[in-house]
Formats: C-alpha cells, structure tokens, sequence
C-alpha cells in the first residue's frame, strides 16, 4: 500500500533501506511506494549521492560500494536461475574451466550435477563449497585473501593463482555493465583477480542480470573484444539487449 506523507527524512531512510536491502531502486517503484512525485524522488536520490550513499542510474539508483555475498545471492533469484540454466548449455564435460567469485556464477555451480572430468578453478570459497563433493568435477581454489565485503578471495596470491591457469572457459559477472566501458567491478581487488582469470581463459562468458544493464563502478577488467557471450535473463531479441548486440553474441 503506497504511504501517505512521509516526510523528506523519512523518505531518505526508506530509500537508503531499499539500497542497502536490495542494492538498488527505481524512481517508478519508489515514486508509488511512498506516494509521491517521480520528481520528488529524483531530487532525494540527488541527496543520496551528494551523501555518498547511492549512485544515480537510468530510472534509479544503485547503492555505493561492495555488497556482501549473502547480499548479493538472493537478489534477483529468479533471473539468476534462468541465467544459470543457459550457462549450463555453456560447460564443457571435460577439460578445464574457471568460475568467478559471483552469485549468478554460483547458481550456475548449483546446477552442475556431475560432469566427465572437468576441472574448475574459482576465487569463490561458497562456489568452492558447492562443488568439491559433485561426481566428475575436481574444483581448486586460487587461495589469497578473503574479502569480508564481497566473499571473494583477492589479491597478489589469487591473481598469481589465477594467471598460472590456462582454461577453455571463463564464467564470470560484473557489478555493472557499460556499453561503452564494459563490465566493471566495486573494487579494484575485485577487477584483478577476474582480469587474471580472464588472461588464462580461451573464451569468456559474462552473465549479468538486467539490473546491471547500462551501469557503472569503479573498475574496468575486460574490454568487450573478449567477450564470446552475454547471458542474460532476456530474450536475445529484448530491445533493452540492443546496445550489446553491436559488440558480443547474446543468449
């Protein structure tokens, strides 16, 4: 039920609240939700990110800095799910592949239930967990240090694990999506190890859901001559996917 008039603190908390929860907002949903102007949300997403708590994008904002896996994971579980399921067209039986330290690459991890013999390499302890015990997968994590805000193992030890690793594949998100910049990253820990994977990997798949569609961080890890696939949650044909039909195949 929309609210009736909360005042401008008031809609800034609900705001940051919706942020910090979800990791995003949209102006339509917002505008309803608390029973005002679009207008008016759009000046108090201006006052978030004057204070450093969001980041402004296409018909909405998107929260600043780094969300936690256990943030992150059930977030847009449906289209995650519908992504996992394409990338499983994606994996090999057999040889060697790499999975990102992501949510969406997870589910794919999820659907795996056996393979021939395929190796896979992650920075991804909670990937890690979920494949060490399924039949015909042998899973080794790069090491380095954990990163409490994403989950995710980085630095100088994980990104020298990472580029030793010669693999048919890359699985791998992003924290955003530029048409023009590419995928990016909240940390620039984060952008190191996936750009290591990246170098090692013969072809690379980026999964995104379309939240991420025309957004930006802080750091660029791969330029989109190296992107083999994007996968999304969408039909291929969905007109919000026709910027990245120009500069990668889509599935």
């Amino acid at each position: 039920m929309p609210q009736r008039n909360v005042p401008g603190e008031d809609r800034l908390t609900w705001l940051s609240d919706q942020l910090r929860d979800q990791g995003a907002v949209t102006i339509t949903a917002a505008a309803a939700a608390l029973n005002v102007s679009e207008m008016t949300i759009r000046r108090d997403l201006f006052q978030l990110e004057e204070r450093g708590v969001a980041r402004r994008v296409r018909g909405g904002a998107r929260s600043v800095g780094p969300r936690s896996f256990a943030q992150r994971r059930d977030r847009m579980a449906a289209a995650k799910s519908r992504i996992a399921a394409k990338l499983a067209e994606l994996v090999p039986d057999g040889g060697a592949v790499a999975f990102d330290a992501s949510s969406t690459v997870m589910r794919l991890a999820g659907a795996l239930t056996s393979a021939d013999d395929l190796l896979v390499v992650t920075n991804g302890p909670d990937t890690f967990g979920v494949l060490r015990d399924r039949p015909g997968i042998s899973v080794l994590l790069t090491g380095g240090r954990l990163d409490p805000r994403t989950g995710s193992l980085v630095g100088p030890l994980a990104s020298r694990a990472a580029a030793d690793i010669t693999v048919r594949r890359l699985f791998a998100s992003a924290a955003a999506l530029d048409e023009r910049a590419g995928p990016l990253e909240e940390t620039p820990e984060e952008a190191d190890v996936k750009r290591a994977l990246a170098a090692g990997a013969e072809q690379i798949v980026l999964a995104v859901d379309s939240s991420k569609l025309g957004t930006r961080a802080v750091a660029r890890w791969l330029d989109w001559d190296r992107v083999d696939w994007l996968v999304t949650e969408l039909d291929p044909q969905d007109d919000r996917l026709a910027p990245y039909r120009r500069v990668t195949r889509l599935r």
